[in-house]
């Protein structure tokens, strides 16, 4: 097994290093998974709080590129996905569930190198560092960091097209970290007091207060607002709530506190320019929970009317990485669809 990632670490390295790709980028991938059915290991506690743990997977692959999971968006069918990989790749496919309607695997992927605006891919993870997702009406909208910018895409196509654009990001970019920059691109409901505005959050990028840097770069609340940052926790990936509440998943590595994920829940009345929000935990994990490198998340209503947020890590194409998939489903959402 180690000898096999071994070989596909080195392949992504010769793919990413001088832009010649194996004849299979484009075409099916086959991925092996393993359901997790703890989240707190060797624990049967499934209740956190106001989420409850449904189920995971762990993921692997012979494939060279499958890996560096970075964000992860779900079409209207609340089952086929596109996630960005942090090597400018897109990955395309579909969940599988079982008989419990538990996650039980993946169907129909396909890795696509993606195009930067003048068409060209592979450039190296210097330029093409995707690292967060949001789909918005007929685009998508791409977050890249170390090149600190947002690019669209169309949507349908956007696996065959060059970037069509590139959006203001309102946040000046030497305020950025070079390899800790844009990591959450998320699109608020039409409905909510930023009326579909889409919003970046920074993963360290701080203001003189030591918060992350965050902007609204459309509708009407358009301007840049701040994220309180608690500890050695990262934003590493944000998705909206259908109230308008703004979920940040929160990444910390570290050699004094070793590895943590938490998910953080903040208000939408309260996200406007020039406020320093903050907002309730949700969750927390550190060893003892079946997590890894917690980079992408997103959420959908489920047929029922719950909300179900999923979860995914980046293994960078580690030998002593996971690529994991976690599900939760939130409680108050199962108490607002019981009274609907």
């Amino acid at each position: 097994m180690i000898g096999n990632r071994l070989r596909r670490v080195a392949s992504i390295l010769l793919c990413i290093a001088t832009g010649t790709c194996p004849s299979w980028a484009g075409d099916d991938v086959s991925v092996i998974s393993r359901q997790i059915s703890d989240f707190r290991i060797g624990s049967s506690q499934m209740q956190f709080g106001s989420l409850e743990f449904l189920g995971g997977l762990e993921m692997v692959s012979s494939r060279a590129l499958f890996g560096s999971l970075s964000s992860i968006r779900f079409r209207q069918d609340q089952k086929h996905f596109v996630v960005v990989l942090d090597t400018g790749q897109w990955l395309t496919g579909s969940i599988k569930r079982d008989v419990k309607g538990r996650l039980s695997g993946l169907s129909n992927v396909e890795i696509t190198p993606m195009k930067n605006s003048a068409g060209r891919s592979l450039e190296g993870k210097g330029y093409m560092d995707a690292e967060g997702l949001a789909l918005d009406g007929d685009r998508i909208l791409v977050s890249f960091e170390q090149e600190h910018r947002v690019d669209v895409y169309p949507d349908p196509g956007f696996a065959q097209s060059r970037a069509i654009a590139t959006l203001p990001i309102l946040i000046p970019r030497k305020m950025l970290s070079y390899n800790r920059g844009i990591e959450t691109i998320a699109v608020a409901p039409a409905s909510s007091p930023l009326k579909g505005g889409v919003v970046i959050v920074s993963e360290r990028g701080l203001d003189s207060d030591g918060n992350r840097l965050a902007a609204i770069l459309s509708g009407p609340l358009k301007g840049q607002f701040a994220v309180a940052r608690d500890g050695s926790f990262d934003v590493t990936d944000g998705a909206f709530l259908p109230n308008g509440d703004l979920l940040l998943l929160e990444r910390r590595f570290n050699m004094a506190e070793g590895i943590g994920m938490r998910l953080r829940r903040i208000k939408g009345a309260d996200i406007r320019p020039g406020a320093v929000v903050d907002g309730e935990l949700l969750l927390e994990g550190d060893f003892n929970s079946q997590i890894d490198n917690m980079e992408g998340l997103d959420t959908f209503q489920a047929a029922d009317g719950t909300t179900h947020l999923i979860l995914i890590s980046d293994d960078n194409h580690s030998i002593l990485q996971r690529n994991l998939m976690l599900e939760f489903r939130l409680s108050d959402s199962v108490k607002q669809a019981a009274s609907d």
